[in-house]
């Protein structure tokens, strides 16, 4: 009876030691299984604060580049009007890269003198705009000072490729900032971030349009379309043009990829290939049947024509395909091609929104591409333009003293609005930066100040 009793109390125990042991288990369990959701929790959070930093920092480069390029413009304006609005619109960025960097997780010394500077440049533009809101042109002292701002927020723009670098190379964390204060930039990233950390900027692509797209390319959108001319096709008419257009003789296969929308053209879409690898995508607006776009993307090895001979290609192929009366304007060569922007001119008047873009193969000059939208919204043969009840040398007056004029003349360009103005274009440099500069041909106003973008592979044909 006795071994009996013993054995329950033995099992009872092995019992309770087993309940035990699974209580022991379920808690590490719990344990692990909260730890878990609890890292998961953090790794979540960490990650969400890292994607608002980067999108501080984005947009934090963006309003210090453009307060950069339009300080460069502020240089140069010689009229209250136009200087009121770029002083406005300095004020605006400055304000805003300065909100944006006050959400970095940094506080060092750097952070603090280029957010003063920010302060600085928004402060003293403001007071310009003041001044030349009353109609008061700027001094030739205000003039300067806005000079060495630009310059100072120049040397921020070649300081930030650094930081960009250090930044997602992983030298850099913003968690690793954020613990510190700063203090792991100092110990962690190069040497040239280091000693220029508050130098946020980076090169901005949207004023590289102006090299990529071409002055005003911005602004090629009209609602009447009045160069879409003729009546409408079907798709098998469209078919038939896009196949005269690229070469009958040279297509393998092509098929239609149904109807699509090119900025505000209604198309018919086809895929077309040309021998045994060449690919291309071509659309043709259902009103008219004209070429829209074209594209191919073929890879190139070398280059075997010149920039400029392919300039002269492009004109030839507008040429042969009803493009008349056209003058390259602005260029860019990047991978082995060359992308060329043509405008139409009239009586030797340039008229920008008369716009199209081809694509030129350097290898043998093959054509690669076209994009003929803001011809096809803007052109007309010939435009009832306004007199110019501003000469040639008045309106030179108005350019400021500080441009080196190198080459003028007239030219129609388009506003934001959907007009279009009637100027003189003066091209010209000063030490830092080439611009375009439009004096109205009508009042003498200056309309518009674009500053060029030279690259190693882009350049302003004359």
């Amino acid at each position: 009876m006795g071994r009996v009793k013993n054995k329950i109390y033995d099992f009872k125990d092995r019992l309770k030691d087993r309940k035990m042991l699974t209580l022991v288990i379920t808690l590490i369990a719990i344990i692990v299984i909260l730890g878990i959701v609890i890292l998961k929790k953090q790794l979540e959070y960490r990650q969400l604060a890292e994607n608002g930093y980067n999108n501080a920092f984005y947009q934090l480069v963006e309003y210090v580049n453009q307060t950069e390029v339009l300080l460069a413009k502020s240089t140069i304006s010689n009229s209250a009007r136009h200087s009121a609005e770029t002083l406005t619109n300095i004020w605006r960025d400055a304000t805003l890269a300065e909100s944006y960097l006050a959400r970095l997780p940094i506080g060092t010394q750097e952070l603090e003198e280029t957010q003063k500077f920010l302060n600085q440049v928004a402060d003293y533009s403001y007071s310009l705009a003041n001044k030349a809101i009353k109609g008061n042109d700027l001094s030739q002292e205000d003039l300067d000072n806005l000079t060495n701002l630009y310059k100072y927020s120049g040397s921020l723009k070649d300081t930030l490729n650094q930081l960009e670098i250090d930044l997602y190379s992983g030298n850099i964390k913003w968690g690793e900032l954020e613990k510190t204060g700063g203090e792991a930039l100092t110990q962690e990233a190069s040497n040239l971030s280091q000693s220029s950390f508050g130098s946020m900027v980076e090169d901005l692509h949207e004023y590289a349009g102006l090299i990529y797209d071409g002055a005003f390319s911005n602004h090629l959108t009209n609602p009447e379309r009045v160069g879409l001319t003729g009546d409408d096709i079907d798709e098998n008419k469209a078919l038939e043009i896009a196949k005269n257009f690229i070469g009958a003789d040279r297509i393998t296969e092509i098929n239609p990829n149904g109807e699509s929308q090119n900025g505000n053209i209604e198309c018919f879409s086809f895929s077309v290939k040309v021998g045994d690898e060449e690919n291309f995508d071509i659309a043709i607006s259902k009103k008219g049947g004209h070429v829209v776009f074209m594209n191919s993307n073929r890879n190139i090895t070398n280059e075997g024509i010149s920039p400029e001979e392919a300039v002269k290609k492009g004109e030839e192929f507008l040429e042969k395909n009803e493009f008349e009366s056209m003058k390259s304007t602005y260029y860019i060569n990047g991978g082995g091609v060359l992308t060329v922007n043509y405008a139409y001119e009239q009586n030797g008047i340039t008229m920008y929104p008369d716009l199209v873009k081809v694509k030129i193969a350097l290898d043998n000059g093959e054509i690669l591409g076209i994009e003929s939208t803001g011809y096809l919204n803007s052109h007309l043969e010939n435009r009832n333009l306004a007199e110019t009840k501003v000469t040639l040398e008045q309106a030179r007056e108005k350019v400021n003293k500080n441009l080196n004029i190198s080459s003028s003349g007239l030219a129609v360009i388009p506003t934001e609005w959907g007009t279009e103005i009637l100027c003189y274009e003066f091209k010209g440099n000063t030490e830092e930066n080439d611009f375009l500069v439009y004096i109205n041909a009508e009042t003498g106003e200056e309309e518009d100040i674009l500053m060029i973008i030279n690259t190693p592979e882009g350049t302003l044909t004359e």
